[in-house]
């Protein structure tokens, strides 16, 4: 290793490896070290699964040295692994991703589980009409797809970029998604929606400074502010609902901590769903508020 940055020092078995470059990353302050060492080596050397824990103690291929050593030094630079490999598992889906889109998070997995589970009990074997807006990368849209395949699903952005990279990661996954440009819900305009979700930007925009430099740097600056306190997507989409022939009978957002609260209220004041949820996410925070009618 070199001060201006890590390189492979010597004749290492792939488990040496992998250790020397965890504990250059961690000395260089990175989160999770160990972990995104792994991931990374095991995009470099093609190993997945029994082939890369059989292969630990056989030496580090020098073929590999370059783009082992490109892929450590620009996760120390702050890069997230998933734009360094290019893609991120969701929902057991592979999703391809890329500085136009935000990475897909666990938690959301729960929002397209409840959304899911919801549906099935409002409109039993039916085929809802569901729109996933704001859907950067697809995965909310992609996920419903996959659980149920009778659905009829749109998917919206504002960004054309991330909805190349959507519509490529729908193709590739051979799901039955369609989509829209446009801001929110206006490109739904006079359409039926029977159900509503999004994971909207949500951080408020003088906070966004506080951010892990991995999301503050990296992840797209649109798909991340909320405005002055992080919910004027919410508001914006409350007053477009009057753009659709009726409310949706179903609604689910994703929102940042602390505020629940607030997003909740704002479905109740609008008064068309008998039923407002809160869900917890696996870290205890209220993450999404659910309207069902």
């Amino acid at each position: 290793m070199k001060r201006n940055g890590y390189q492979l020092s010597g004749a290492l078995t792939i488990l040496e490896a992998r250790k020397e470059a965890s504990s250059f990353l961690a000395d260089v302050g990175v989160n999770e070290p160990d972990s995104n060492a792994e991931l990374l080596l095991r995009h470099v050397l093609g190993l997945e699964g029994a082939k890369y824990l059989l292969g630990l103690r056989d030496p580090f291929p020098i073929e590999s040295k370059e783009a082992w050593e490109a892929a450590i030094n620009r996760k120390a630079a702050g890069e997230p692994a998933q734009y360094i490999i290019g893609e991120q598992e969701f929902y057991g889906l592979t999703f391809k991703v890329t500085p136009a889109v935000l990475i897909p998070r666990p938690e959301t997995e729960l929002l397209v589980e409840q959304i899911a589970e919801l549906g099935d009990l409002l409109w039993p074997g039916g085929a809802p009409q569901a729109a996933d807006i704001g859907t950067g990368s697809g995965a909310i849209a992609a996920a419903l797809a996959h659980l149920r395949p009778a659905w009829s699903i749109t998917a919206s952005d504002i960004s054309p970029e991330a909805l190349a990279v959507a519509q490529d990661n729908v193709r590739r996954l051979g799901l039955g998604v369609k989509f829209k440009q446009g801001n929110l819900l206006g490109p739904f305009a006079g359409e039926p929606l029977d159900i509503v979700v999004s994971n909207p930007p949500y951080i408020p925009a003088d906070t966004i400074a506080e951010l892990q430099p991995e999301v503050r740097d990296y992840e797209p600056r649109g798909a991340l502010d909320g405005g002055p306190d992080g919910l004027y997507p919410y508001r914006v989409m409350m007053q477009q609902l009057a753009l659709l022939p009726e409310p949706p009978k179903l609604i689910g957002f994703e929102l940042g901590m602390g505020q629940a609260a607030d997003v909740a209220d704002m479905l109740r004041t609008a008064g068309h769903w008998r039923e407002i949820l809160t869900i917890t996410d696996l870290a205890g925070i209220d993450r999404h508020v659910i309207g069902m009618a």
